[in-house]
This record gives C-alpha cells, sequence and structure tokens, in this order.
C-alpha cells in the first residue's frame, strides 16, 4: 500500500500561525486557501478529502502541501511576475536580510539592536551601494523581515509529547476508516471540550437593519444597540460538548461548574451511545479536571472499567481537536447578536441548535463556517 501523502511535521508555533491566517481572514484568499489545505494535512485528513473539502483538485492539493514542507510559509504566499526590476540581486537580498536579523553586536558595533539608519549606514560601509532608509525598509518588508518587539517564549515539557500527537492522528485515521482497528482497540472516536463560561451578556452580531445617511426614513424605529453590562450577578454557565466523528453529531451538556464529576458525567452520558463491548476513545485537551493525578485516579479508574481510552492532546496544541470548529459554528449560529434573559433561555438555545445542527449537518452555511475555521 503506498504511503499516504501529507505535509511534513509542523510545530506547534507553526500550527497555530495556520490557525490565525485562516481565522482571522486578512491574507488574500490565495493565501487563505493554501493555509487551510495545510493545516487539514496536518491534521490527518487525506489528500482527496481535502480536496473535497476545498472544492479544487488533488492535484492541486499536491503542490500546496509539497511546497509547504519545501519551503514553509514562504509558498502560502503568491509571487506574481512583472513590475520594475530589483535593484539589489538576490544574493546582495539575502546578506542584507541576514545582516538585518543579526545582533550588531556580531558585526563588532556597540549597540543592542538595529534601526533603519545603523543597518543602511553599515551595508555602505562594507560597500554596498548606497540605500536609503526608505528603500531598506521596503527590501526587508519584501523579504518578510519586520521591525517587532521580543517577546518571551516556553518550551512545552509535556513528557509525552510526539507519542501524544502520534496517537491522536492515529485515532483520525480510524475514524475516517483509512485504518482498521486492532483487535481491543478504539472503534469510536470522540472528541471532547468544554465552551464557556456562558456569560449572561450581550454579545455583537450583524442584524438585519433599515439604512440610514441620507436616505433614512425619519419615521423609523431606532436601530437596535447593544446594552451596556457592568454587574452580572446570574453566574456562569459551562458547556460539555463532543463531536461523534463517525457519526457526524454533536452532543453536549450544560453544567454549572466545570471539574472533575461533571466532566465523568458527560463520558458517562457519551458511554450509553453505544454497546459495552464497543470500545470508544475520546479525544480531549490536557485540562486538569480531564486528568488522572496521584490524588484522584477517577478518570482512569472509569475509563479501564467502561472499555473507555482517553486521549490528551499535547501542550498548546488545541488546533489538533477537530472539535474547535464545531464551537465556531455555534458562537455563529446561537450566540451572534444575542442578549439572552436568563441562563435557561441561552440553554435552550444552545440545545436547540444541536438538535438542528445534527438532522442539517449537510447544510451548506454550516459547512462554509466550519470549513472556514479549518479543523474539520
Amino acid at each position: 500500500m503506498a504511503e499516504r501523502v501529507r505535509v511534513r511535521e509542523i510545530d506547534d508555533d507553526e500550527g497555530r500561525r495556520l490557525l490565525r491566517i485562516i481565522r482571522r481572514g486578512t491574507a488574500s484568499v490565495v493565501t487563505w486557501r493554501r493555509a487551510q489545505m495545510t493545516l487539514l494535512s496536518a491534521q490527518g485528513m487525506p489528500m482527496a478529502k481535502i480536496a473535497e473539502v476545498t472544492f479544487t483538485s488533488a492535484e492541486r492539493v499536491w503542490d500546496v502541501i509539497h511546497n509547504f514542507s519545501a519551503d514553509g510559509f514562504d509558498s502560502l504566499y503568491p509571487k506574481y511576475a512583472g513590475g520594475r526590476p530589483r535593484t539589489f540581486t538576490v544574493a546582495e537580498r539575502r546578506e542584507i536580510t541576514t545582516i538585518a536579523k543579526s545582533k550588531p553586536a556580531e558585526r563588532g558595533l556597540p549597540f543592542a539592536t538595529w534601526s533603519l539608519a545603523k543597518p543602511a549606514d553599515f551595508l555602505v560601509a562594507e560597500g554596498v551601494d548606497d540605500i536609503s532608509h526608505e528603500g531598506l525598509r521596503v527590501l526587508l518588508r519584501e523579504e518578510g523581515v519586520w521591525f517587532q518587539r521580543i517577546k518571551i517564549w516556553k518550551t512545552s515539557r509535556d513528557p509525552g509529547y510526539a507519542a501524544k500527537k502520534a496517537r491522536v492522528e492515529h485515532l483520525y485515521t480510524i475514524a475516517d476508516g483509512e485504518v482498521i482497528p486492532k483487535e481491543g482497540g478504539p472503534e469510536v472516536v470522540f472528541c471532547l471540550d468544554a465552551f464557556g463560561p456562558l456569560n449572561l451578556q450581550p454579545h455583537s452580531g450583524r442584524p438585519w437593519a433599515e439604512r440610514g445617511g441620507r436616505h433614512k426614513d425619519p419615521d423609523r424605529e431606532p436601530r437596535r444597540r447593544r446594552r451596556a453590562t457592568y454587574n452580572r450577578p446570574h453566574g456562569v454557565r459551562h458547556l460539555f460538548a463532543a463531536y461523534d466523528l463517525a457519526k457526524d453529531k454533536l452532543y453536549g451538556h450544560i453544567k454549572k461548574t466545570e471539574n472533575r464529576s461533571k466532566f465523568l458525567e458527560f463520558c458517562r452520558c457519551l458511554r450509553t451511545l453505544y454497546p459495552p463491548t464497543v470500545r470508544l476513545a475520546i479525544v480531549c485537551d490536557n485540562y486538569s479536571p480531564h486528568l488522572t493525578t496521584k490524588r484522584c485516579r477517577r478518570v482512569a479508574q472509569w475509563a479501564e472499567a467502561d472499555n473507555v481510552e482517553i486521549a490528551y492532546t499535547r501542550t498548546n496544541s488545541s488546533w489538533l481537536n477537530r472539535f474547535e470548529a464545531q464551537f465556531t459554528a455555534l458562537r455563529f449560529f446561537t450566540l451572534d447578536g444575542t442578549d439572552h434573559a436568563g441562563h435557561e433561555e441561552q440553554g435552550s438555545m444552545i440545545r436547540r441548535y444541536i438538535i438542528w445542527r445534527n438532522r442539517h449537518a449537510d447544510d451548506r452555511r454550516l459547512r462554509a463556517v466550519v470549513d472556514r475555521a479549518n479543523v474539520a
């Protein structure tokens, strides 16, 4: 059997960067579509399925995956020919970029950081043709180099960093029907996550309204406005939700608190959906109520007794959970533009949406929102 074509291994920073490109939607359509194909491939989706979701050909998907594996994020941005020829050669531009990204102390200068004037003067002293400050700024921007603040960073201390990702991806291949589960292995895969806290506050939205300005009807009713909330004495709620990858269905329970007991209550409900002989796998993040600790082993004991495997995503890898896009659709269809008077009204709206979503899983508008969130 031929090996499945997929993008190279990407780390968490690259995964989050791809997710930002798609969710913000500020890039061009070409960049957005290429980023979508790349992230779907990183999640383990087969090439034919990616072509179906993105409405393109498998050959196009192959080109995007191959180019990203070779050139990284540079391949996401289209490079159109034409216009004035570049003043500097490719080698000179590369050298200028390298100098700008290096530390001035490495070049024998008593500076902590570069400005625009300092590297321009340094380049002239090194024999480069005269270059203005604005010309240097434009050149660096064309090469993808920006003047930005230094941010702190941390490495993950997750001991099972690689193993967790590999296990989650393997479960996705089982759910997609690409791999037959081994004897005693999980046959059904759920993606589980919590949404909240759910506040009683007005949410922004875009309702239809009569136009204003010089075309405004003087007798029309005032346009709807968002209510200002300074005090919220009604508390919050939490939505526990799961996504059955095989049946393409959502399940959800709204709880007053989010703790280990409520998590296990919801997991027991998921267990009743299939016979006890069918082994389940639940993919969730490593939030503390989901974990088994030295002081509390209830999660592990329940999973072992009820024939369930709980697979945890890696630290800072929520993009790997396929449930994320379902929350985006829930917020878009249920919460945007609302101002619920009580938790009962809000909870009823969410429950009715889940029922509608399961009956209209192939709705064109729903699929468009989910695909744009790019977690299939």
